[in-house]
């Protein structure tokens, strides 16, 4: 095959596969509708089966090894998964709850803000879990909510780009290479849109709290036309084939799986800070099955739960005695005090309030228009 054939067939397929990614981002969930996106018979019959019913924002697909690991171990138990947004989680908790209806046994979400206030409003069932004796204590708040992962958010950039130079690798530096290259870079640049994504407001705020002189730097950005969205695949793609220069700010667990069959994708943890966050499982105040879904939480902070996420479905876990590759043990050994994960608390929920996230929200924006 000539090298021009093979360049066209990459392109191809990595416009077949943005497509995908397109229509999966589209097409709202089956269990948006009311039905589980996965449904699992349990492995044996039994005269009584149950069911462990679940509400996550973890692709289905993705949650496979670890629901077929914790069925293994319960056979006679059977599982419907049901893939949903976070606010739509959410929601439905809180609606079925109000009714008296019985709700999920556990939810499992990337929002940890809207995950801390399902507890702090009173929808989270206290758990005591054999497994979060080992899990750090920042990670867990009044026994109700859970840390499972520890996810960067991190600074991308298309390398081909940056030959002749290092990336930018502190947000003092990126606000310098945005001015001084805003020429060259505008229009390529993009980042959350955090009226629309709760990803980008949250991780909005964290910088704000981590550091006086954020605004420079989303001044700068706005300078340089950076292009907003709601979702992290839809940035993560136009880097890795150079429509875009930098991103900003994007969940590293996603950027680390495109880099995998991206070479030009290059990716760096801000070495001035790098906020880590964690999706969050808890069992609902209505949960039909408590027990099941304190089990399964439990299995998620077990070593062998936190072995099967970080090697079979990707995603970096905080299990401090756990070593190798996507694990918190081996980041720290890599980037040392810059970690700075997101304590488990009340405190999340502060943006939450109208009046605040209007605030910062409509700071954000003047920030990109001041140029």
């Amino acid at each position: 095959m000539c090298a021009k054939t093979a360049a066209i067939l990459a392109s191809m397929l990595r416009k077949f596969r943005f497509l995908i990614v397109l229509f999966c981002l589209a097409a709202p969930p089956a269990s948006a509708a009311g039905g589980p996106s996965l449904s699992l018979e349990p492995l044996t019959r039994s005269p009584a089966p149950r069911i462990l019913t679940i509400y996550s924002s973890l692709d289905s697909q993705m949650a496979l090894p670890l629901l077929a690991a914790f069925q293994k171990a319960r056979p006679s138990v059977g599982i419907k998964f049901h893939e949903m947004q976070t606010q739509d989680i959410h929601a439905r908790i809180i609606a079925e709850t109000d009714r008296d209806d019985t709700t999920a046994d556990l939810v499992f979400s990337s929002a940890m803000d809207l995950q801390v206030k399902l507890a702090n409003d009173g929808y989270a069932q206290p758990v005591r879990l054999p497994a979060a004796k080992a899990i750090p204590s920042w990670a867990q708040w009044r026994h109700s909510v859970y840390g499972v992962t520890f996810e960067p958010a991190v600074i991308l950039y298309h390398k081909p780009s940056f030959e002749a130079q290092d990336p930018p690798r502190t947000r003092a530096a990126l606000a310098r290479y945005l001015k001084d290259h805003e020429a060259q870079v505008y229009g390529r640049v993009g980042t959350y849109d955090v009226e629309r994504a709760g990803l980008g407001l949250f991780f909005l705020a964290r910088d704000g709290e981590h550091n006086r002189g954020i605004w420079d730097l989303f001044s700068a950005l706005g300078a340089a036309g950076v292009k907003l969205y709601s979702n992290s695949s839809a940035i993560v793609e136009r880097v890795a084939d150079g429509r875009f220069v930098l991103g900003y700010n994007i969940l590293g667990s996603y950027a680390t799986a495109w880099a995998r069959t991206a070479p030009d994708l290059g990716i760096v943890l801000p070495e001035d800070y790098t906020v880590v966050m964690s999706r969050i499982g808890l069992v609902p105040r209505a949960a039909n099955a408590p027990d099941l879904g304190a089990a399964f939480l439990d299995f998620l902070l077990s070593r062998a739960g936190q072995t099967i996420l970080a090697q079979d479905v990707g995603l970096p876990v905080l299990l401090p005695d756990l070593d190798g590759p996507n694990t918190a043990t081996e980041m720290r050994a890599l980037y040392g005090a810059r970690l700075r994960p997101i304590p488990v608390g009340p405190a999340l929920v502060v943006y939450l309030d109208q009046v605040k996230r209007q605030r910062l929200i409509d700071r954000w924006n003047r920030a990109l228009r001041m140029q």
